[in-house]
């Protein structure tokens, strides 16, 4: 662009001092004529990188994803091709042999089966334990009515007992009588001590009974939100032996492509988060441009940006300016017991990243991860030079062609 203005300014001064000879052409005329350019590209220059700065360090950064399997076995399907072809979110990566994870969660459902028919068994052997104790309890208040029956009459016989003694003794009774009295009496003592044992054994199957109504309830009060705990306990690991059977399948988290696929069925992969399988490249990447850290005083995020990537010559990507990204890695001090060490190499000043947000009409445009290229920030001081950087980096992209090696 300085050659094209040189040449434009030269021809004029031929044309007024040589050709129409409308200035004398003498050494004051020849000493402003030369320092005349001097002076306005040096100022042109110093205002553009001022207010239209330019980098020639552009780069195309696009975010890996290193795809782990869930679950370890054999690989049976890969339907994926590596290379410049696109992978939609949720297509299938590669499949493992689900087989084993079926045959885990058939199990599991079998054992879930069995669980609930158990507590519907404790429940109904609760019905049961219940039925035992109220059956007992019966039993009890039976035993002691017999026992209160029996204490009456084993008193009226021994009441007998003692009159016809009297009667005897006296030889107004019979001895007959005395004896069936005798009789009714020691046979009423044997009712009596076999309704003590009764009521005795009914207390003892009233205690059992409750021991086993307790015994059924414990059993039943192990849950877990609501559910009987052994089932609760089953269903969690059917629940995670389903899950590890979907993971037999990998699915896509991202529209990206596949770079270095090396996995082909047949291989065996551990399920292991340090053991990637393959790698995927996002295909939405992100333009970041370097500059120094003196160019960047009136650039402001929403400034107009254009630039060009040597994968693609001739062609101006227009964007914005996303952000300036204020940090870099000679800002940093990591947490250390050493003392930072001052002075010692002349490192020279690190720049600092610009991000770009890409127009509607480039979005679409394939831009390689890695991809280098130029770039320039129009701000909105002085628009009437910017013309001028637009030039150059058009000239800048159409020079992108050129191909200059010798074999």
């Amino acid at each position: 662009m300085e050659a094209l203005l040189l040449g434009i300014y030269g021809f004029f001064v031929w044309l007024i001092f040589i050709k129409l000879k409308w200035l004398p052409w003498n050494i004051k005329t020849q000493v402003t004529v030369a320092i005349i350019p001097i002076v306005g590209l040096t100022a042109l220059i110093l205002l553009l990188n001022i207010f239209a700065p330019s980098s020639g360090d552009v780069r195309v950064f696009k975010y890996t994803v290193p795809i782990v399997s869930q679950v370890r076995g054999r690989v049976i399907e890969v339907p994926v091709e590596e290379g410049n072809r696109l992978v939609k979110k949720g297509e299938v990566l590669f499949k493992i042999d689900p087989e084993p994870y079926r045959l885990a969660v058939n199990q599991l459902e079998a054992q879930l089966a069995n669980a609930a028919a158990s507590q519907k068994e404790l429940e109904e052997s609760l019905k049961g334990a219940r039925g035992k104790v109220s059956e007992a309890r019966s039993a009890i208040d039976q035993a002691t009515a017999r026992f209160g029956e029996v204490s009456a009459r084993l008193e009226l016989a021994r009441k007998r007992v003692e009159q016809n003694r009297e009667l005897v003794a006296t030889g107004a009774g019979s001895k007959f009588d005395l004896e069936q009295a005798e009789t009714n009496l020691k046979e009423l003592e044997g009712q009596l001590a076999g309704a003590r044992s009764a009521e005795t054994q009914a207390r003892a199957a009233v205690v059992q009974a409750q021991a086993g109504e307790q015994q059924t309830v414990q059993k039943l009060g192990a849950k877990v939100n609501g559910e009987f705990a052994q089932v609760a306990q089953i269903r969690a690991q059917l629940e995670n032996a389903r899950w590890d059977l979907e993971q037999t399948v990998t699915l896509s988290p991202c529209d990206c492509f596949v770079i270095n696929l090396q996995l082909r069925p047949g291989a065996f992969v551990a399920g292991m988060p340090f053991n990637a399988v393959m790698t995927l490249v996002e295909a939405d990447g992100q333009v970041v441009a370097l500059f120094n850290q003196n160019e960047l005083h009136q650039v402001a995020p929403g400034n107009e940006a254009e630039f060009t990537l040597s994968t693609i010559p001739g062609r101006i990507i227009k964007g914005k300016v996303d952000s300036v990204i204020w940090a870099q890695g000679q800002g940093q001090l990591p947490q250390s017991g050493t003392l930072p060490m001052i002075g010692v190499l002349s490192q020279p000043p690190g720049r600092f990243a610009v991000k770009f947000d890409i127009a509607d009409r480039d979005k679409d445009l394939f831009m390689a991860a890695g991809a280098a290229g130029h770039a320039a920030i129009y701000t909105e001081h002085l628009e009437a030079i910017h013309i001028l950087r637009k030039v150059i980096l058009r000239i800048g992209a159409y020079t992108n062609y050129l191909i200059l090696k010798l074999h």
